[in-house]
């Protein structure tokens, strides 16, 4: 018989037709999971995050001087979370923009499409057998790179054209080429900067300065230029941050104890004192951890401190890389 609790949702059928007698009720038990993904969207989560009393005071630093405020510290420390956050504080807009390993600058600013141009163009000149593109750049004084088809205002520019307060998020500058947080200076302090297509002018903010929050997992250091227009703070990863997460996320373990909880964050934190590891497990593995505990219904006696760490139930949520397994005593 199918056990039909939140964790045991998938087994080896003994018999396929009846098996299949049962999808209804199976589809069912899959769809009562869905909500533990939802709730970790940034925008649904905004309500639960907890900010501590130092990273509350950079955040208002941050504003007071409409400085950007730079958050490094583990990946799950909270960072990203801190413009989701805010955005629900104020209830004002909120522009992202995710960096990349191959992200430019300009980026940020625009995306020009300019394989559309480029085929528009050549089918003009085919209609009217125009001279090539080079030589009639300009229609009626517009630059036609500059039509909405092609040029599109990216998070920074669309912050610009607002008009009124926001929020600019930067997430994970440390993953950009190493040019990628120079070429932002003038945006940092001027807030504007230079159209890519009309010369001598410049895209500029239409109201106040947006409120820039920036991430970094402290993968690489930062130009010097860049960090001194910005207002840093660290996220440490303490044991008062981490009970903090567990309390504000302890809907998706219900399952678990009080006395659960705290040998599962004792036992993570043995984890992570082991200098060997490859990959230490941060605040997201944790909950993930916890959640899967809480379904498995395990019991405190399984995560005793005299339970060998290599066998602790559910290690997968927390062991990244498979060599690190032979690490565990």
């Amino acid at each position: 018989m199918q056990n039909t609790s939140t964790f045991h949702l998938v087994q080896q059928p003994d018999n396929w037709q009846q098996h299949d007698q049962q999808q209804g009720r199976l589809r069912e038990n899959l769809r009562s999971t869905a909500h533990i993904a939802e709730a970790r969207r940034l925008d649904r989560s905004a309500e639960r995050f907890r900010p501590s009393p130092d990273l509350l005071n950079a955040i208002n630093a941050s504003i007071a001087s409409r400085s950007p405020l730079l958050l490094t510290g583990e990946p799950g420390t909270g960072k990203t979370q801190v413009a989701w956050f805010l955005q629900r504080y104020f209830g004002i807009r909120l522009f992202e923009y995710q960096v990349r390993s191959n992200s430019q600058s300009a980026d940020l600013r625009y995306d020009f499409d300019a394989v559309a141009y480029l085929r528009d163009a050549y089918l003009a000149q085919q209609a009217v057998g125009a001279s090539p593109a080079g030589d009639s750049v300009m229609t009626d004084g517009e630059d036609p790179r500059s039509h909405p088809k092609y040029l599109k205002p990216g998070p920074l520019w669309q912050a610009y054209d607002l008009g009124e307060d926001c929020l600019l998020l930067i997430d994970e500058i440390d993953k950009a080429p190493r040019d990628f947080p120079n070429d932002l200076l003038q945006e940092i302090d001027q807030h504007r900067f230079a159209h890519p297509f009309h010369k001598d002018s410049f895209v500029e903010r239409k109201g106040p300065p947006p409120i820039i929050i920036i991430t970094s997992n402290a993968e690489r250091r930062l130009p010097d230029a860049f960090l001194r227009r910005c207002i840093v703070h660290h996220i440490e990863l303490t044991d008062e941050l981490l009970k903090s997460i567990m309390q504000a996320w302890e809907m998706q373990f219900p399952h678990l104890d009080q006395a659960s909880k705290a040998l599962a964050l004792q036992r993570f934190q043995d984890i992570r004192k082991l200098n060997r590891l490859s990959k230490k497990p941060g605040a997201a593995e944790l909950l993930l951890w916890l959640s899967v505990l809480s379904a498995q219904r395990v019991s405190s006696e399984a995560l005793d401190s005299k339970v060998a760490l290599k066998d602790l139930p559910a290690l997968m949520c927390l062991i990244k890389d498979h060599a690190d397994y032979v690490h565990l005593a």
